[in-house]
């Protein structure tokens, strides 16, 4: 007999599962519902968003439809997604289940099909005890706010349903849908491209795209070489990756490769490596594929869109060049709000995250990366020169400090030691270098972030700043 503590049973229409733990926090952090599975996120509650996804989806498309659902490789993608799916078709949805693939794929095919929206299972580059819920527009864009907060507000019990539900969707596997996702991206390719002669090594991160990414290399006519290109939920992201670019880095040098790449667990980021092992980041990514838009007259207003994590240097050579650089918050959702909003076409995060609305919704490691190695193939040189004739990079340290205390970390500008420290470490620089701190959306994490003209600098200001905020926040 349970005990009369134990969690209420799920009734979908009307109350809700009530989780003490759910209703005095935000359930949608900067990339969807993110979390350890077991502690919030489980069946109950992937159910219950399942169900006022549906029911949200349903009242802005104005009629029924499919909603396409996919996954990564963690072993708890198949529980997350069935208790999804039940959800959904409780909703009277329609579920188009594509299986293991890529976060882009099911942005793209939510935006060419009848879908009325998408939900991804992932927890991104997060380790293999995670996972999470990303939801999708009728567009393949994230999902705005305002409707975060109406599936929100049905989860916690804080609305009710505005009619009936007279008809239940049904539950169908899709995967075949992923092949138009593969060709979208090779014809996104300048026509006739050929890879040949060019070796290039994957890293897929035990994850998503361990089939895809090679599939798409092989068939432009790369040399392939492959790590970590199975689905394995027990290793994603675990040492590799983007988040861990050692192995790359050594295979590339090893087979004497031209290039690399790795991907995170759900392949909407890539970093790059190479011919030397040196990492090509999100900053370099952005700087070479936007010149050689600029230079086809296909970048409006000369404009790119980063964030606050990106380099000095690639600002002030982007606007030395005579383009325009826009920063917004951490977040490939809020770059992607603002090439909205100004009608750019190119944006991104250093981390990988790279937006080419010419050809995406979202960020698209596998279609990055054969953007990348077709810029280099038709430059006629190693990626390693287009990048030294490119841009310096200021000295740059990123610490993670952990906060378990919610409280806390979201609450950090409180901490007057720090912020203190923070004043002074800025006069003290002035206008050769900067700091960034921010609390993670993803992990409870703070992150403290220097960079300036001289790397002493960097490091002293960077450890000073994470010693306080691990004394008053840890």
């Amino acid at each position: 007999m349970a005990s009369p503590t134990a969690t209420p049973a799920v009734a979908l229409h009307g109350s809700v599962w009530t989780s003490p733990h759910l209703l005095d926090r935000s359930l949608f952090g900067t990339d969807g519902v993110r979390g350890k599975v077991g502690e919030l996120l489980g069946a109950p509650l992937a159910l219950q968003i399942g169900f006022w996804t549906g029911i949200v989806l349903r009242e802005v498309a104005g009629a029924t439809g499919p909603v396409i659902v996919g996954q990564d490789s963690r072993n708890s993608g198949d529980m997350l997604g069935t208790a999804l799916a039940s959800g959904l078709t409780a909703a009277g949805v329609e579920v188009w289940h594509l299986g293991l693939c890529p976060t882009p794929a099911v942005a793209y095919l939510t935006h060419h099909s009848p879908a009325i929206g998408g939900v991804m299972i992932s927890a991104s580059h997060n380790p293999p005890c995670d996972n999470g819920i990303k939801v999708f527009a009728a567009q393949g864009t994230k999902l705005p706010k305002d409707l975060q907060q109406a599936i929100e507000a049905g989860v916690k019990g804080l609305r009710d349903l505005d009619a009936h539900i007279a008809d239940y969707g049904r539950h169908s596997s899709r995967a075949d849908l992923t092949d138009r996702y593969r060709t979208n991206i090779l014809e996104s390719l300048e026509e006739g491209l050929d890879l040949s002669g060019l070796k290039v090594v994957l890293d897929p991160a035990w994850g998503a795209t361990a089939r895809l990414a090679p599939q798409v290399f092989r068939e432009l006519g790369a040399e392939v070489i492959c790590l970590h290109d199975e689905p394995n939920g027990d290793r994603i992201n675990v040492g590799c990756g983007s988040t861990h670019l050692g192995p790359l880095q050594e295979a590339v040098r090893a087979h004497g490769a031209d290039l690399g790449f790795a991907f995170d667990g759900d392949a909407d980021r890539v970093l790059a490596v190479d011919h030397q092992g040196r990492p090509v980041d999100g900053d370099y990514i952005l700087y070479l594929w936007g010149q050689e838009l600029r230079r086809q007259g296909r970048l409006p207003g000369d404009t790119v869109v980063a964030t606050v994590m990106s380099n000095l240097g690639f600002e002030r050579a982007w606007e030395a060049s005579g383009g325009t650089f826009v920063r917004t918050a951490v977040g490939d959702q809020y770059v992607q709000a603002e090439m909205e909003r100004l009608g750019a076409m190119l944006g991104g995060e250093q981390s990988g995250h790279i937006l080419c609305r010419h050809h995406a919704f979202t960020g698209d490691g596998t279609l990055t990366a054969a953007h990348l190695a077709a810029l280099t193939r038709q430059a006629g040189v190693p990626l390693a020169e287009l990048v030294d004739a490119s841009f310096t990079t200021y000295p740059q340290r990123l610490r993670n400090v952990r906060v378990e205390n919610r409280e806390k970390r979201l609450n950090w500008q409180q901490c007057d030691a720090l912020m203190q420290a923070i004043a002074q470490a800025e006069a003290a620089m002035g206008n050769q270098g900067r700091v960034l701190v921010r609390a993670s959306g993803t992990e409870p994490l703070i992150r403290v972030m220097v960079e300036a003209e001289a790397a002493q600098v960097v490091d002293h200001w960077t450890d000073h700043l994470s010693d306080l905020a691990e004394r008053y926040l840890a």
